[in-house]
């Protein structure tokens, strides 16, 4: 072990918002595939260079790119009360894990390991598996059978795809949803897991959603029930900007869906999986201890974003990155206001600091898991109304290299997992790992 160290209404918020995607859903969308143009930039001239649409070789530059030197630690400056900082212990529970992509609590009855009765699933995207971890043996155990054998065939890795988000459902946790990349759609499949004495097998795969539009990058790929018992997908715009602002199209959204894939009942269309729209790359979300549902969200090469999710927001992608002239690296925004037609976000990061992945809430924090930036941001949660503030953020867990995902555990601690090994790290001998984190006020 080691030791690191005038609001509107939320109602009316969310009536606007809703209105927004119904208006969205009769007016085409945009298709000059324009670069954001509400973004600040860093470059002297004030304007930000556009990218091409990424094809399905290229990498996403926000994950790819090492810390750049002039990364600025947050300003001190906080929308909701200031919190004391905390301090970190972190105990490595597995190593040698080839890019590896989420991690999953099983629930009980599940949980039959010795580290306390609780076993964790974690995907490995290249390799198209999954294995379970004894946290206390640090034992890696690879799923087999022929759902296992399924996974392998149908997914096709490469760039950002391969086998991404696992999640569990919370009533049955024999039933395991998993987000892999096809040949020409990605799609979320389910299967019953079964641990007997003979190793973890996979029942056959059923699918749950198909038609996920598919690239080399912009995948989003995370799954979470919530706490309403409904499963939220996150989807990325697959580098066809576009249909992240298509209510038909179901690229660049988060998805809410029954557990056996049909729109949830309460949707803000009836009869459409869409729960919110114009998102570039959601890969992070997680829910507050009332219930808010929060994402985190790769940028262009500007801004990273924290997002409150509102049913039937509009986030602004492509149209805007971040903030509009708002936005400052770390620092607390008034909170998910909507202007434009597009909610704001809670906190912005410049992507050299940030480009977060997995998302997790413990305790009144929530925590981003950065690859570029390679470290764990704590963010204060303050909830007020129906609506969240944020407090200035902590940057934790320097030293660990790229962090891909982070998972909370019911007593507050958390699980991490560094991803050094996908081609865009630098991994030392013993990578990637899967990390325990006890968080300590200080």
């Amino acid at each position: 072990m080691r030791r690191g160290g005038a609001r509107p209404r939320a109602a009316l918020v969310v009536s606007a918002v809703a209105a927004g995607l119904l208006l969205a859903a009769c007016t085409p969308a945009d298709d000059d595939g324009s670069a954001p143009t509400a973004a600040v930039s860093d470059d002297a001239d004030g304007a930000t260079p556009p990218l091409p649409a990424p094809t399905g070789g290229e990498q996403d530059p926000t994950e790819s790119s090492a810390p750049a030197e002039s990364s600025t630690v947050p300003e001190n400056r906080a929308a909701g009360p200031e919190r004391a900082p905390v301090s970190v212990e972190v105990d490595v529970v597995a190593t040698g894990l080839p890019a590896p992509w989420a991690v999953a609590r099983l629930p009980q009855p599940q949980n039959t390991g010795s580290g306390g009765g609780l076993l964790l699933l974690v995907t490995l995207r290249d390799e198209a598996r999954v294995v379970v971890v004894d946290p206390g043996t640090g034992a890696v155990t690879p799923v087999t059978g022929p759902g296992a054998d399924e996974l392998r065939a149908q997914t096709r890795p490469g760039g950002e795809g391969g086998l991404l988000g696992v999640a569990v459902a919370p009533d049955d946790p024999g039933a395991v949803y998993l987000y892999r990349t096809g040949d020409d759609a990605n799609a979320v499949v389910r299967a019953d897991l079964d641990l007997d004495a003979a190793g973890p097998r996979l029942g056959a795969l059923t699918t749950v959603l198909d038609g996920i539009p598919r690239a080399g990058n912009h995948n989003g790929g995370r799954l979470a029930f919530g706490p309403d018992g409904f499963l939220y997908v996150t989807t990325g715009d697959a580098g066809d900007r576009p249909v992240a602002q298509d209510p038909a199209s179901l690229g660049g959204k988060i998805l809410r869906l029954t557990p056996d894939g049909d729109p949830a009942p309460g949707n803000p269309v009836e009869g459409s999986p869409v729960w919110s729209l114009g998102h570039r790359n959601v890969q992070g979300i997680a829910w507050d201890a009332d219930g808010h549902l929060l994402a985190s969200e790769f940028g262009q090469n500007t801004w990273d974003e924290l997002n409150q999710i509102l049913p039937g927001g509009n986030y602004g992608w492509p149209d805007v990155e971040g903030a509009d002239a708002g936005s400052q690296p770390g620092v607390p925004l008034p909170g998910a206001v909507v202007e434009d037609g597009f909610v704001r976000p809670l906190m912005t990061w410049r992507t050299s600091d940030a480009s977060p992945s997995g998302l997790a809430v413990a305790g009144q924090d929530a925590y981003l898991a950065s690859l570029r930036g390679q470290r764990l941001w704590r963010v204060p949660l303050t909830a007020a109304k129906g609506l969240v503030e944020v407090s200035a953020a902590q940057p934790l867990l320097a030293g660990e290299g790229r962090l891909r995902d982070v998972v909370a555990d019911p007593d507050g601690s958390l699980w991490v997992l560094t991803n050094n090994t996908d081609g865009r790290g630098s991994p030392r001998a013993d990578d990637d790992r899967l990390l325990h984190l006890v968080i300590t006020p200080e």
